[in-house]
């Protein structure tokens, strides 16, 4: 073997995931939402009812970029008046499954500590 030859290039983070795992925890609400969702509430004035300080324009924010990252799913019913419901994706169970090892690696630190 050449010594000039290297056997490993410079590894570097995921940008995009990166990017969405610090975009989804720099938002307050975010895991309030996945919680929310896990426990059947999936309608966004239902969301505001069941959490204090919660308010429409935030969680429509919030909602909003957990869809273009395909973590949730919008539902629009065509009836009246509207009906809006949000899931979770498929994508977005592989995602909150990630965020749930994190959580579990945080409380392993936290023990430790």
């Amino acid at each position: 073997m050449n010594n000039n030859e290297k056997l490993f290039s410079r590894k570097t983070a995921p940008q995009n995931s990166a990017r969405m795992v610090e975009a989804i925890y720099g938002c307050k609400w975010s895991l309030t939402v996945y919680q929310l969702l896990s426990a059947g509430v999936n309608r966004p004035g239902e969301m505001v009812r069941n959490v204090e300080g919660l308010s429409t324009k935030v969680l429509n924010q919030c909602l909003k970029r957990n869809v273009e990252f395909g973590i949730l799913d919008k539902v629009v019913f065509n009836e009246l008046p509207p009906r809006v419901e949000y899931q979770v994706t498929e994508f977005g169970e592989k995602f909150l499954a990630i965020l749930d090892q994190l959580e579990a690696l945080q409380r392993e630190i936290d023990d430790k500590a």
